[in-house]
């Protein structure tokens, strides 16, 4: 049988769970929520900047991402969000992503990215 390992794990959430070759991120944000007033180029630049770090921990990197769910608070910042994630996205190596208009726990957030990755 295939070991769960979990990391970044408090009593709600592990931000990083890994089973097999898969890795499975929790939503990421803007850093809970300090960036409020930020527009979408930025959280969507530090969540971003977010997923490489908790990839990077675990022997993978954003060119492995299989899956994305991209939540946004308002599907007017969908064409912003997309010119920061198309610059952040490895070339030839695009996931199946999803993108949808979501209320976020913080009034401040503006977006939120789940990821399925592969390891290495």
């Amino acid at each position: 049988m295939t070991e769960i390992h979990r990391s970044h794990t408090n009593a709600r959430i592990s931000k990083v769970v890994c089973h097999g070759d898969y890795i499975y991120l929790c939503g990421q944000t803007a850093a809970g929520g300090e960036n409020a007033g930020a527009d979408i180029t930025t959280q969507t630049v530090e969540t971003l900047s977010r997923i490489d770090a908790l990839l990077a921990e675990v022997d993978s990197d954003r060119s492995r991402i299989l899956s994305a769910t991209v939540y946004l608070r308002d599907m007017n910042d969908f064409a912003a969000m997309n010119v920061t994630w198309e610059a952040w996205i490895t070339p030839d190596n695009a996931p199946a992503r999803t993108t949808v208009e979501a209320r976020l726990a913080l009034p401040s957030l503006l977006v939120e990215v789940t990821v399925i990755a592969a390891r290495r």
